[in-house]
């Protein structure tokens, strides 16, 4: 069987197609198509983008991409840390460990004591009210007039569920500075932008959810979060952020950035 590069290799010289067509089609620039085909991982952004740039590769000259990016994967990849992380006790099938009932202590007892105390005397205060009340029926008794509590206003009412509601969500727009991948996923992990090559210029709209994984493929863009600018570091190397609802952004590292696969 042919190894991953030379299956692109020869299917692309054997459909006559020049490596600028494929750049022109994919937005993949000629230098990583041709790592591709080469197997030169090393100058690809990451392990990330290799298997995203294989997927649409192999799409585009008709292959099985899919059996592409899983020959890749245990070709080249590394197990991560959780397939090598033993079984807890009381995983697949075990019985969860007990948790033993808190003890009463005699603390429990002195509160009760304490509370009967002041229901005693609580009782013996309202009986001498009582009494003078009816020593004193001869004064005469002035009535208070109720003060009617206010209403809340409806207005503040559906500002204040507006307010609530827009502190639950994050509004995202992106602008490309130089050409630049995007991918991005909402809260449920659907993308929004989906594997896009924007040129310098291009803006998207303003997408709104609870939260939002963004990655890029290098630093030629310009976030826009809830109205404010979040500043992209300006490199050549790949990056991505963590957007969610009342937290700053925080800096996603390479295993936890989104691909929109």
């Amino acid at each position: 069987m042919l190894d991953i590069g030379a299956q692109l290799r020869e299917t692309r010289m054997r459909r006559r197609i020049d490596i600028s067509e494929v750049e022109a089609a994919t937005k993949i620039r000629a230098k990583y198509l041709r790592a591709l085909e080469n197997e030169e991982w090393s100058l690809l952004p990451g392990p990330t983008f290799v298997k995203t740039f294989l997927r649409t590769y192999a799409e585009y000259l008709g292959l099985d991409a899919r059996s592409l990016v899983e020959e890749y994967r245990q070709r080249y990849e590394r197990p991560s840390t959780t397939e090598l992380t033993p079984l807890r006790p009381g995983g697949l099938g075990g019985r969860p460990p007990r948790r033993r009932r808190p003890v009463l202590g005699p603390w429990v007892l002195v509160a009760g004591v304490f509370v009967a105390l002041l229901g005693a005397l609580y009782f013996l205060g309202t009986s001498g009210n009582g009494n003078d009340d009816n020593n004193g029926a001869n004064t005469v008794e002035q009535r208070a007039t109720p003060t009617p509590t206010p209403k809340p206003s409806k207005k503040k009412t559906k500002s204040k569920k507006k307010a609530t509601a827009a502190s639950r969500s994050v509004r995202v727009q992106i602008t490309a500075t130089g050409t630049v991948w995007v991918c991005m996923e909402n809260a449920s992990g659907t993308p929004v932008v989906d594997q896009r090559t924007l040129q310098a210029g291009d803006r998207t709209r303003t997408y709104t959810s609870k939260r939002f994984r963004v990655a890029f493929g290098n630093g030629s863009a310009r976030l826009r979060v809830n109205g404010r600018n979040v500043t992209v570091p300006n490199r050549s190397q790949a990056v991505g952020f963590d957007l969610r609802a009342g937290r700053k952004p925080r800096e996603l590292p390479s295993g936890q950035r989104p691909t929109c696969a």
